[in-house]
C-alpha cells in the first residue's frame, strides 16, 4: 500500500502567528501562510498529489476536519 501512511497537516504556529503545512514521511514544505484557508488550499493539492490524508487543525491544535485523497477501501468499511 504505497503512500497509505502519508499525512498532510495544516497547523498553527503560535510563535510565528502563521499557518504551516506539516507532511509526515520525509516530505517538507517550508512556506508559511497568513490564513488557514490559504494553507488548506495548498495542503489539499499536496495531499491529492501524494494520495494521502489531510488533517486540518484548529488554532488549539485539535483536528477539526480531515479528508482522504486515495488508498481508501471501496466499498467503505463500516
Amino acid at each position: 500500500m504505497p503512500n497509505a501512511q502519508i499525512q498532510v497537516h495544516v497547523v498553527y504556529n503560535k510563535a510565528e502567528k502563521k499557518w504551516e503545512i506539516k507532511i509526515v514521511e520525509g516530505y517538507t514544505h517550508d512556506k508559511k501562510y497568513d490564513t488557514q484557508h490559504e494553507a488548506t488550499k495548498v495542503a489539499r493539492v499536496i495531499s491529492k498529489q501524494l494520495k494521502g490524508e489531510l488533517f486540518i487543525h484548529g488554532m488549539d491544535g485539535k483536528i477539526r476536519d480531515r479528508d482522504s485523497h486515495g488508498n481508501d477501501p471501496f466499498p467503505p468499511r463500516g
